[in-house]
């Protein structure tokens, strides 16, 4: 697509065409206990969403629904998608997002509708929004500015007060803005339940049985490129991994889930090494691993609950930092050792008794991860109701 057909789209699309769509329904009755639940380029809902969305579908009294909007995709499927989303939302009370989209940015929503960016990762990691504008991956500040993918929000849940400065960074909002809560997030509450965890260590015996008498690694990296582009890093040797590993542990892999072509785990390591990608959500992978190695992933911030040990892939580093950039220093931020070979993980691996440091992985929770206590939900529900009780 040109940049002047593009430009043309933008407008035809965001401040003609979805505003028009919801001022047309806006005007129906409010109905206060429905909820709309958004994910703008998953075929699925993330967990982000996924434990709230389960937690007011138990409630007998909320209408509940969901829309896949795919804007990374197809744009006449997208425009479909946005249309049919708008119309739910105009009449519904609650509205929860997990990522930015133009679609609810654009609008001039209701006044009795509260909506809830939950965000799709805690804490604050790799930039994003308003703060790549002077990096690679962003796009200009003025196209930001007059196509704003962050805007409208009531609430935006975080997991600290650390991290409130990034967000308000990222999504253009004054330093005395109140609208970022450090409340915890409420997908993170799966992670202190003995159910679940216990639920997910049966799952991964039936559906792994190597890993009965053996640890377990989590391999879960971010991908590379756009997320219309989105590619898996593929740099490291499994075989090696095996060689040097395999007695004693096993490894899962975790692509992200905007990856459509994973690369294939060789024949000879798949006693080893697994990709559990479609078989497991990332918080089923995380209560079921001994040890977690990521890269630039916000999902270390998750794992600290546990207190686990942690390994960053980074091997490039130099390249992905100066394409993305981070809030943090991030040799500073990493509660683990910066490695950038497959040796290097194997050594780490091998002497992890001695080499492990859990203090420092209970510093990093505390400083990020504060609110996170397995009541996120039970205030972020008491918050967004007492404000329609208010009314």
């Amino acid at each position: 697509m040109s940049k002047k057909i593009k430009r043309l789209y933008l407008f035809l699309t965001l401040k003609l065409l979805f505003p028009w769509q919801y001022r047309r329904f806006r005007k129906l009755p409010l109905k206060k206990w429905k909820a709309v639940f958004i994910e703008a380029n998953l075929t699925q809902l993330s967990g982000s969403l996924r434990f709230l969305y389960q937690v007011l579908c138990s409630e007998e009294e909320m209408e509940v629904s969901v829309h896949y909007l795919m804007e990374s995709g197809n744009k006449w499927k997208f425009i479909q998608n946005a249309m049919a989303c708008l119309k739910d939302c105009a009449d519904a009370h609650y509205i929860f997002l997990c990522e930015g989209s133009r679609v609810i940015s654009c609008i001039e929503p209701r006044e009795e509708t509260v909506i809830t960016q939950l965000w799709h990762g805690c804490g604050a990691f790799k930039k994003f929004g308003f703060s790549t504008c002077e990096e690679l991956f962003g796009g200009s500040r003025e196209e930001y500015l007059k196509y704003n993918y962050y805007k409208n929000y009531d609430y935006i849940t975080v997991s600290s007060p650390e991290v409130i400065w990034a967000y308000q960074e990222a999504m253009n909002l004054p330093k005395e803005d109140k609208s970022v809560v450090p409340i915890g997030v409420s997908c993170t509450d799966l992670l202190f339940q003995e159910k679940f965890q216990k639920a997910a260590q049966k799952k991964l015996h039936d559906i792994c049985p190597a890993a009965k008498g053996k640890k377990v690694m989590l391999y879960a990296p971010t991908f590379r490129g756009s997320v219309g582009g989105a590619k898996a890093p593929d740099a490291m040797d499994l075989c090696l991994m095996q060689e040097k590993l395999g007695k004693d542990w096993i490894l899962l892999i975790k692509q992200h889930p905007v990856v459509k072509q994973r690369p294939e785990v060789p024949k000879e390591c798949q006693s080893f090494a697994y990709d559990v990608s479609d078989a497991f959500v990332i918080e089923e992978l995380l209560c079921v691993s001994d040890l977690c190695i990521s890269d630039y992933s916000s999902l270390v911030f998750e794992y600290s609950l546990f207190e686990r040990p942690m390994l960053f892939f980074a091997y490039d580093f130099e390249e992905y930092g100066e394409w993305r950039g981070f809030y943090y220093d991030y040799h500073e931020l990493t509660p683990g050792p910066v490695v950038h070979t497959t040796q290097e993980i194997v050594d780490y691996v091998l002497h992890l008794k001695e080499r492990f440091d859990r203090k420092q992985v209970a510093d990093f929770k505390e400083k990020f991860m504060s609110a996170c206590d397995g009541h996120a939900t039970e205030r972020l529900l008491e918050m967004i109701k007492k404000e329609k009780t208010d009314e």
